[in-house]
């Protein structure tokens, strides 16, 4: 490398080793073959002919015996052709010097011809080769692009830096709903297609004319997957699984009004309208690509008697194998075990009288007095019933009852003169709240379990559930606009953080949200009339939430 700088320095050019490099790499075969060629012919074939000269000591001894005279002028013929060979390498020598300079030169050597370099074909084919070898290592990258969202990246070819090239076409770009627009220096379109495309791209040179070849190289187009398309799979579970039940379920419990005496001295009659449920619960999409159950569960209930309402919601753990059995017994043994409670004869009556002494007087022993009844008549009464459920479940199969673990969420509610009683009993992870939108009110009925790490929570088959904190929570509220129950495959995406559960706002947008303000237009009609809200709102429950793919569950007093 350094003989070539020394002596294109000498010639009076200079380059650099990187010039050289791409010369001697465009131009191996060429100046290999015009070397040997050289050897071969000025070279080799003199030395060849030298060869008999060179054997004259050799000769019969018949020759020998001639004068001396006669010897020494072979032997001057000798030095001649060795000097000429000399000579002759020593040019050689400095031809090849000559043509490993990196060097596109117009004046050919007199050699040039074997070379082929002489001819405007040869010229033509080596600047289409040092153009291409250019082109091979300009490094050409796009950013990647995600499928049906628009896509649009500056792509100006000066930036290239190759004066030569006068234009860039780009082949089946069109094909993944792409488009080069080389007045605006964009590429931009909609791509229409996920994956790894490998797209070519065509080079013009500024004298390029037709017929002429055109340089190209392939650069690659990633387009990313609309994440839902990953899990758009909805395998239905197999019937003959294990405690089946089917992978959405709905409810709509309609309430109808009340009719009473009205008018004068009560002889006319008017109804007033009271409250529905309406519940849904929707397999995640973690478990349809795979084909399993849903573990979600939920349960309604409404006496016309007595007027109170029950709602109850579970969530079976993802890691128990027979959660969806577990949520299932916690569900209907909670709202038998509390509807039982609220019909009995004569502890009804007493508890509505506790109800409303608390009403009127929110004192320490009104509230004592109350939440004993609460706690230990109906709610927490319902919630060990469930617990006993599943123990012999599974005992009935001879398995542990934490492969049977889920989350239980319990509201009793009912309507008063003054106002409306709510009640409700948590454990686990999901949210129970008390909302009215007009004026804005809140009011959070307990607090979500958290284990020893993130993502942990606790369940009704765990011992402690019991004892570890306060679970029973009630209100006396005016009036609101629902009483919610969630499992965390709601709380999780609409809320995000448990904290954000005591944000009014939050809560805001969700309600917003129900009623259509979401980007699938999904609607639930809060009307007690509307029997499609269950259909309705097990279609919401069908949302989008990145990372959020487990079952969800909801129900809604409104």
């Amino acid at each position: 490398m350094e003989t070539i700088k020394n002596y294109l320095k000498k010639t009076g050019m200079s380059a650099d080793e990187n010039q050289i490099t791409d010369f001697l790499e465009a131009n191996e075969n060429e100046i290999k073959s015009f070397l040997a060629d050289l050897w071969k012919d000025q070279v080799v074939k003199p030395a060849e002919e030298a060869l008999p000269i060179e054997a004259a000591g050799e000769q019969p001894a018949a020759a020998a015996s001639q004068p001396a005279a006669a010897v020494s002028e072979p032997a001057a013929a000798v030095s001649e052709q060795i000097t000429a060979v000399s000579e002759q390498a020593a040019a050689v020598s400095e031809q090849a010097a000559a043509a490993e300079a990196p060097k596109i030169s117009t004046e050919a050597p007199k050699d040039m011809a074997k070379f082929g370099a002489a001819t405007p074909l040869h010229e033509e084919q080596r600047k289409q080769e040092v153009l291409q070898h250019q082109i091979k290592n300009r490094q050409i990258t796009f950013p990647n692009g995600k499928i049906n969202q628009p896509y649009e990246v500056d792509f100006d070819a000066e930036k290239l830096q190759m004066p030569e090239i006068a234009e860039i076409l780009f082949e089946n770009l069109e094909a993944i709903g792409l488009q080069y627009f080389p007045e605006e220096h964009k590429i931009k379109g909609v791509p229409t297609k996920s994956g790894d495309h490998k797209v070519e791209m065509k080079f013009k040179r500024k004298d390029w004319e037709v017929g002429k070849p055109l340089l190209s190289r392939e650069v690659m187009f990633i387009i990313n997957p609309d994440p839902r398309e990953l899990w758009s799979k909805n395998i239905p579970t197999p019937e003959d699984v294990e405690y089946y039940k089917p992978d959405s379920d709905k409810a709509f419990l309609k309430v109808e009004p009340k009719t009473v005496k009205d008018g004068f001295l009560g002889l006319g009659k008017k109804e007033i309208p009271r409250k529905s449920m309406v519940a849904a619960s929707q397999r995640g999409r973690s478990h349809a690509i795979e084909g399993k159950p849903r573990d979600d569960d939920f349960a309604l209930h409404f006496d016309s008697q007595t007027e109170w309402y029950v709602m109850v919601v579970a969530d079976g753990a993802g890691s128990a194998n027979y959660s969806r059995k577990g949520s299932q017994v916690a569900c209907q043994t909670a709202k038998e075990v509390c509807a039982n409670q609220l019909a009995k004869e004569g502890f009804s009556d007493v508890l509505d009288c506790a109800i409303g002494e608390y009403a009127k007087d929110k004192s320490e022993k009104n509230r004592a007095d109350l939440y004993r009844s609460l706690h230990s008549e109906i709610l927490a009464k319902a919630a060990w019933a469930a617990k006993i459920g599943i123990e012999k479940e599974a005992a009935a199969n001879r398995r542990a009852p934490k492969e049977y673990a889920t989350t239980l969420l319990i509201s009793i509610c009912k309507k008063f003169d003054f106002g409306w009683f709510v009640g409700a009993f948590w454990v686990g992870d999901g949210g129970i709240g008390i909302y009215r939108k007009e004026p804005q009110r809140l009011k959070i009925l307990g607090e979500p379990d958290g284990g020893e790490f993130a993502g942990q929570t606790r369940f009704l088959t765990m011992p402690e559930v019991f004892s570890d904190r306060v679970r029973t929570r009630f209100e006396v509220v005016e009036d609101f606009t629902a009483v919610v129950l969630m499992s965390d495959g709601v709380t999780d995406p609409k809320f995000e953080t448990d904290a954000n559960l005591n944000k009014i706002e939050k809560w805001n947008a969700l309600w917003d949200d129900l009623n259509g303000h979401n980007e699938d237009n999904a609607k639930v009609s809060f009307l007690d009339s509307s029997e499609q809200s269950a259909a309705q709102l097990l279609r919401w429950l069908d949302f989008w939430s990145k990372g959020n793919h487990d079952d969800r569950t909801i129900a809604i007093l409104f």
